[in-house]
């Protein structure tokens, strides 16, 4: 490769991003002091009797529970109520403290079954062998501990609904538009849910103040039906007043105020509110938000707003990592700066080295190194400027590239669910690949433009829901006077099935082409690849498409798809099947005669961070260089 040395280049970033990763922990943590850790259920450093430290004259129990005559869904949604039941294994704190969670439990359980729209159930409680109602208010357990606990659940029926009366401003609203119908769902989490649909629907129309005032159920117990009467005061209709902040201490108030866009005198939107705690969230430097209309106008006829906020740790540090079989380990470490200057300006630090294992040679291993900023607000509330600038040394089978690049561009939220993007980058890239055995230098100078379409209900970890991403790179070649076109469409989708979404089907499609240029001319980082733990499983990284003397070539089209079902086998761990196919011209438009298929298994570990990924996968039309199997590790869903 011409125009620098590489073992000089190689060290020099070895060492650069082994400092970084000398000064991070093995996961992303604030600065904080903790005198215990526990990570998948394993305890590494701390007693496990200090969460238990501080309870005064700790008393342990032993639970028997039953419920006569239950389905498995209606067993397990009661046993998940209990928190007797599911903290068995801490004390409490003496014989007062087992007969305060006992009555607590009481009621938890009678809510439970409530919520099943089971109105005639019993809940009986026994302590030691006595009934809860019949233990005076000072019992003491002197008995071999654990005390005996017994709890046994008589659920009862199944009500349903009967006559449904909806009231005051709710008189012409239809109850049955909302699931309120005569032989309908009579849980009280259906009927709560419609409640807030209701006055939901009337703040729609701009009234603030809409409230239930008056409910009234009644439990026929000879006809199990549920009679349920809503008053509803629909209130004025009002423009937004004052937005006052409390809470802010390191971040500008006035700049969160403006961030919330609640501007004063327009008409008052749920949405609008929903809107500005999504934004305020997505800043990043609040741990909690909440925004609350006032409970009466002010003497100008409009609502005031109050927001509350906790802010997070400003400064954090971390580290990360992931392997796969195909691909080897990678490392990275990072520090960053949440709030910079005072409006939730972020920076961002780190360095990265990949293919650890994959090869011995330190001059064979990838290395990177960066810094990122952004600042939000910058055209209105809805708007994000970013920039950054990396330094690139990489060695995937592909190609090997020295880089540096710097881009800058601005973001914009046009509804929650879309976005658009534009920046300007600017790379200087030396590159060695197959096509360009003796290396070639190029400056590139690109305009990346990206639409974004996200209704997920949550990014980490969907159950359902719909992604869709365009993206359009126009790009001129200063050095060689090339100019091409990237084009690249790709979509997920997401769809739950069974009790609490336990089954999710999840999918996805991706097709790209480049335009303008021949593929010894596009730049080999640039053009596609297909094949690794974040494509087509169970192939090399980079593996799938066209090759010249056993070296990827990369292509100037492609297209992927994948489908997974994931199981949720209880709260914490998942199974996923599934399958990928992907295939990678030297065309401009993909050639499906080529596709190549893997299937495998993979498990999922859930935690507050995101599921973490095992994945194994065997190529289904192998060639004769792919290999036997992959095994993928990660933070994240594969899609």
């Amino acid at each position: 490769m011409r125009g620098f040395d590489r073992s000089t280049t190689a060290r020099a970033l070895s060492r650069a991003a082994f400092a970084v990763l000398l000064s991070t922990t093995v996961l992303a943590v604030e600065t904080h002091k903790a005198s215990a850790f526990e990570i998948f259920g394993i305890r590494l450093w701390g007693s496990a009797d200090e969460e238990d430290a501080d309870i005064v004259d700790p008393l342990d129990y032993a639970v028997t529970f039953e419920v006569v005559g239950a389905d498995d869904d209606l067993r397990e949604a009661l046993e998940k109520a209990s928190l007797l039941k599911g903290e068995e294994d801490r004390p409490v704190s003496g014989s007062l403290g087992l007969l305060a969670k006992a009555r607590n439990d009481r009621e938890r359980l009678v809510a439970a079954l409530f919520s099943k729209a089971r109105y005639d159930g019993v809940v009986k409680i026994a302590i030691a062998g006595k009934s809860l109602d019949d233990l005076a208010p000072d019992a003491v357990f002197n008995g071999p501990q654990p005390i005996p606990v017994t709890v046994t659940i008589e659920p009862g029926s199944m009500f349903t609904l009967g006559d449904v009366v909806l009231k005051g401003d709710a008189a012409d609203i239809r109850g049955a538009d909302f699931g309120l119908i005569a032989g309908g769902n009579a849980s009280s989490d259906a009927i709560l849910k419609a409640e807030a649909q209701i006055v939901r629907a009337l703040k729609e129309e701009g009234r603030p103040l809409a409230k239930v005032t008056s409910r009234t159920i009644v439990a026929d117990h000879s006809t199990t039906t549920l009679d349920v009467t809503l008053d509803v005061a629909a209130g004025p209709i009002a423009g937004y007043g004052a937005t006052t902040v409390e809470g802010t201490q390191a971040v500008d108030r006035d700049f969160t105020v403006y961030m919330t866009g609640l501007e004063r005198g327009r008409r008052y939107s749920p949405k609008e509110i929903d809107d500005a705690r999504s934004r305020l969230l997505a800043l990043d430097v609040f741990s909690s938000v909440s925004i609350n209309e006032a409970l009466a106008l002010d003497p100008s006829g409009e609502i005031p707003i109050d927001v509350r906020v906790s802010e997070r740790k400003m400064r954090y540090f971390g580290a990360g990592a992931s392997y796969s079989t195909t691909e080897g380990m990678g490392v990275e470490g990072y520090w960053g700066h949440r709030n910079l200057f005072g409006r939730a300006e972020k920076l961002r630090i780190g360095g990265s080295i990949g293919r650890i294992g994959d090869t011995m040679q330190l001059d064979k291993l990838n290395y990177n190194a960066g810094i990122m900023f952004e600042k939000p607000g910058v055209i209105g509330p809805a708007s994000k400027f970013f920039s950054g600038a990396k330094v690139s040394y990489e060695h995937p089978d592909a190609y090997d590239i020295f880089s540096v690049k710097g881009n800058a561009g601005v973001s914009y939220e046009l509804t929650k669910e879309q976005s658009l993007s534009a920046e300007l980058v600017v790379e200087y890239a030396d590159i060695e690949d197959a096509l360009n055995p003796d290396g070639q230098r190029y400056l590139l100078v690109s305009t990346p433009l990206q639409y974004a379409f996200d209704n997920r209900d949550d990014k980490l970890n969907p159950t359902r829901g719909f992604r869709a991403l365009a993206y359009a790179e126009p790009t001129y070649d200063a050095l060689n006077s090339n100019a091409f076109v990237k084009l690249r469409g790709e979509g997920s989708t997401y769809y739950g099935l069974g009790a609490n979404n336990r089954f999710i089907l999840a999918g996805r499609a991706a097709i790209g082409s480049i335009l303008g240029a021949s593929l010894e001319e596009v730049p080999a980082d640039r053009r596609f690849y297909a094949g690794g733990g974040g494509s087509v499983r169970g192939y090399a990284y980079q593996g799938i498409g066209p090759h010249l003397d056993g070296q990827p070539t990369g292509g100037l089209s492609y297209a992927e798809t994948s489908v997974e079902i994931r199981y949720a086998l209880n709260d914490k761990i998942g199974i996923v099947p599934f399958v990928d196919a992907g295939t990678v011209s030297a065309k401009q438009f993909p050639d499906f005669s080529t596709v190549r298929v893997g299937a495998g298994i993979g498990v999922r570990y859930l935690t507050p961070f995101g599921p973490l990924r095992v994945d194994v996968a065997v190529p289904l039309n192998p060639g004769p260089d792919d290999p036997n199997y992959g095994i993928y590790a990660g933070v994240g869903q594969a899609f």
